[in-house]
């Protein structure tokens, strides 16, 4: 992805009548990266060691600069330059859905969420009421933040979690989203939390870090509703997806549950409608949890809150599960061989 200015910066923006200059700069920018090793551009790239073109696939005209006097303006410009030289890319507005029309057109629309951890775990449901024609979001920056984010505690990692599981339910919505700041150096640290710590010799994962493991499998894969009965306890969500490995392409169901409260949860998992049964051996279970909810790692202990797997015994589609306090817990089922595969 390509993110284009908009010819604006926080203190300071270009009017839309001389913003032609800045509207050049970025096409050729993606000449650079997409252009042949015969055009102008992408024979510079080429002269740098790098023939082949990249793959750049989407594009986005500014950072949450839709408040602007001229974002618009200028906006149409960079989204008619771009798409009569490349008209396969996929061209993201920073305006939210509503202000996307026939005259403000764009593929996708940008949206980022800053949250404590309570607001972060409530947005689950976020996606669940928008239309399901038009535009598709790029969830392109979240993190929980205030004073129980930490340096990257469990609890944030949990409510991140639980926020993922309902972008994962609403993926018919939603096209794609990724965590803000990744990286972080320890000694010039500017933001908090984030999700890999480093210094010059040694670096470790916060518990976000480890958290996004548990939806690797989630691309490609096929979701199937669920449905959660818990009386006089609403600190629980759960997603299930049925997914293929591939190194043995074996397929797995995996049901996923955030537990955000601090009670241990004993839950009943029945599973129906599958076309394949669950094979009572070759399955696991994975928790990422802690002793306390605020636990964070560090270069002294890396993996203070990191997942531990161990395996499901006689697994099958009726059985009974504990889930811990402040937890989240993934059950991957091994299904029976089936002559239908996951794409």
């Amino acid at each position: 992805m390509l993110v284009g200015t908009a010819g604006a910066s926080i203190n300071e923006e270009v009017p839309t009548a001389i913003i032609a200059s800045l509207v050049k700069d970025v096409v050729d920018g993606i000449e650079f990266a997409r252009g042949g090793a015969n055009t102008t551009w992408g024979s510079v790239r080429a002269a740098m060691g790098h023939p082949q073109p990249f793959k750049l696939d989407y594009v986005s005209i500014g950072n949450q600069e839709c408040w602007m006097l001229y974002y618009r303006g200028n906006y149409q410009k960079f989204y008619s330059a771009i798409k009569a030289a490349y008209p396969d890319i996929n061209i993201i507005s920073s305006c939210d859905k509503s202000t996307i029309s026939a005259s403000n057109p764009a593929d996708l629309y940008d949206v980022h969420v800053y949250a404590s951890s309570a607001n972060m775990f409530s947005r689950t449901s976020m996606f669940d009421n928008t239309p399901r024609s038009g535009p598709k979001a790029i969830v392109s920056e979240y993190a929980v933040t205030g004073n129980d984010a930490g340096k990257g505690t469990l609890v944030a990692a949990l409510a991140e979690a639980a926020f993922l599981v309902g972008l994962e339910k609403n993926s018919d919505v939603v096209e794609m989203a990724s965590c803000a700041p990744l990286f972080v150096n320890d000694n010039d640290r500017r933001w908090s939390p984030d999700a890999i710590v480093f210094n010059s010799w040694q670096h470790y994962g916060c518990p976000n870090y480890w958290m996004l493991h548990f939806f690797k499998d989630s691309s490609g894969a096929t979701f199937h509703p669920t449905a959660m009965q818990v009386s006089n306890y609403d600190q629980m969500v759960a997603s299930a997806i049925t997914w293929q490995s591939p190194k043995d392409k074996s397929t797995y169901l995996k049901i996923k549950v955030v537990n955000f409260g601090s009670k241990a949860m004993d839950l009943n998992i029945t599973v129906t409608g599958l076309e394949s049964g669950i094979k009572s051996s070759g399955s696991k279970k994975t928790v990422l949890t802690s002793a306390a909810a605020l636990d964070e790692n560090s270069f002294e202990q890396p993996e203070k809150v990191a997942p531990v797997s161990s395996p499901v015994a006689d697994a099958k589609q009726q059985m009974g599960v504990s889930v811990s306090p402040y937890s989240l817990t993934s059950f991957d089922l091994l299904l029976e061989p089936s002559k239908h595969s996951i794409i």
